[in-house]
């Protein structure tokens, strides 16, 4: 087994003749603590020169590892998906142009998954690649960078706003409508909806909806002790677009004011600076620890196909 891909390490690549990945029941226990201890040191996982031909292979590798699985269907994502199973979907269908950036998964929302699965059922010609940031050493260097910044994030968390399109966007990495995000039919389902878990929000002229998070927090602690800058703001700063009738700032501080754009740029730039990109390979695997790893999309040409499956849901309250 060998650590790789840069100076720290990110991942840590498994191959066959380290291990026997199941496509057919569970885990042994030794492999799971082989497997848990590579995540604790690294954040990210790759299996890579295993014999897995198709999404119904990823998903029996997935279901071999036991973890819960987190329904997309249930998550408030904004991101356009499909499902190919019960546990596997498409990781974004935005077009090849698009790049995804930086992002733990649904660090925005209640609920987000701890761990998460990528498969690669078909590479691209160019291009594609998926940036990895450790979130933990982003921190550290945005600590001593800007230290004002972090204190105020972690005194008042972060609060997201994005738009949810009535009709599904293909053409965009945020346009899941506001039906398929929210699991409702009707405008008064929504407002219910929001209302009860304390987001604020407002209708747009083409019956899209503009929607405000409660509070959430932007420094938290990984269950393992270590901290870790796990928020949305590298994705929300630099990828989620103003509408003309929606221009409020998609990122504000707990209080209500927004973020500062140069604060909102320094973040970026530290956290690019901690990334390396993980190069595709047909019928590769990724596991990720969501606390630890940010990832994205690198653009790209010819057909790609990466696929996702999300596990071991966190739900987290808010005052």
């Amino acid at each position: 087994m060998t650590a790789a891909m840069a100076s720290p390490p990110h991942v840590a690549i498994i191959t066959p003749a380290d291990f026997t990945l199941a496509t057919r029941g569970g885990l042994q226990s030794e492999q799971r603590a082989q497997v848990e201890s590579l995540l604790d040191d690294h954040g990210f996982v790759l299996f890579r020169g295993f014999d897995i031909v198709d999404h119904h292979c990823f998903h029996q590798v997935v279901e071999s590892f036991d973890y819960p699985n987190f329904r997309y269907a249930d998550s408030f994502s904004n991101a356009v998906r499909t499902n190919r199973t019960e546990r596997v979907f498409t990781a974004n269908e935005a077009p090849p142009s698009v790049e995804i950036f930086l992002h733990h998964e649904m660090a925005q929302t209640l609920t987000f998954p701890s761990r998460l699965f990528f498969y690669c059922e078909q590479a691209a010609t160019t291009g594609g690649a998926t940036p990895i940031c450790r979130s933990d050493l982003a921190l550290t260097t945005l600590e001593d960078s800007s230290p004002s910044f972090i204190a105020r994030l972690r005194e008042q968390g972060v609060r997201y706003r994005n738009t949810m399109p009535a009709v599904a966007d293909q053409g965009s990495g945020q346009g899941r409508s506001w039906r398929d995000t929210l699991g409702v039919s009707t405008r008064n389902e929504a407002a219910e909806k929001l209302s009860a878990l304390g987001y604020t929000f407002h209708w747009l002229d083409d019956d899209a909806l503009s929607v405000q998070t409660p509070a959430l927090p932007a420094v938290v602690t990984a269950p393992d002790g270590i901290e870790v800058f796990f928020n949305q703001i590298v994705a929300a700063g630099a990828g989620w677009e103003k509408r003309s009738d929606d221009d409020a700032a998609r990122l504000c501080y707990g209080d209500g004011s927004p973020i500062e754009t140069d604060l909102i740029a320094a973040a970026m730039t530290v956290c690019y600076q901690h990334t390396v990109d993980l190069e595709w390979q047909t019928g590769d695997i990724a596991l990720l620890d969501n606390y630890k790893v940010m990832h994205g999309r690198r653009p790209f040409s010819g057909t790609r196909s990466v696929l996702a499956s999300l596990c071991s849901p966190v739900t987290r309250s808010v005052a």
